[in-house]
């Protein structure tokens, strides 16, 4: 199954071009005009990419093809290595109850507001959102490769100061919540 479509937006030529030897492509083509763009349903493409003439700055995942002439092989390097960089992006960012959590970066975002993270604190939150509850347990072997001398105070230190930083930030006093089950993502 080919998971990767590129998608050709109002550049019938390379299209053209490229339906010659689609055989030996290792993505699918499809090409759109303006209407069909509008009726097209981006969620059921696994991966895809956007190649234009000219930049379209309201469409995602859109590049565009500049310093023709170029060889066919160059090409499709090029039309590769923009599929391996919009699956890179689309890896990192992970939904965090109502936030983005930028791997990458280790930015947990909303809306235009960011928030620069530790490796521990961005290590506990994927822990955290990866079950219904964490006991400090959990997290001190999990996330601290616990030692016998780890204290509790640790966790509940980073959890304290995690919490402390989301709520200057965000004003978001519930993100993470303790029951006696443990802790969780809100």
């Amino acid at each position: 199954m080919i998971s990767k479509t590129l998608i050709i937006y109002e550049y019938q030529i390379l299209y053209k071009i490229l339906s010659e030897i689609y055989e030996h492509l290792n993505f699918q083509i499809l090409y759109v005009d303006k209407k069909k763009f509008q009726e097209l349903d981006l969620d059921k493409f696994e991966n895809y990419l956007i190649v234009s003439s000219v930049k379209y700055t309201d469409l995602k995942n859109n590049f565009v093809l500049e310093n023709l002439p170029i060889k066919l092989d160059k090409l499709i390097q090029i039309i590769n290595i923009n599929f391996l960089k919009t699956s890179f992006i689309k890896k990192s960012d992970v939904k965090i109850s109502k936030y983005k959590l930028d791997l990458n970066s280790r930015k947990i975002i909303l809306n235009n507001l960011s928030l620069s993270l530790t490796e521990k604190e961005v290590e506990t939150i994927i822990f955290i959102k990866s079950k219904d509850y964490v006991t400090i347990k959990e997290l001190q072997n999990n996330v601290w490769g616990y030692t016998s001398n780890l204290e509790t105070h640790t966790v509940e230190t980073h959890i304290y100061r995690l919490r402390k930083k989301m709520k200057d930030k965000f004003g978001d006093d519930e993100f993470i919540k303790n029951s006696q089950k443990g802790y969780r993502i809100n």
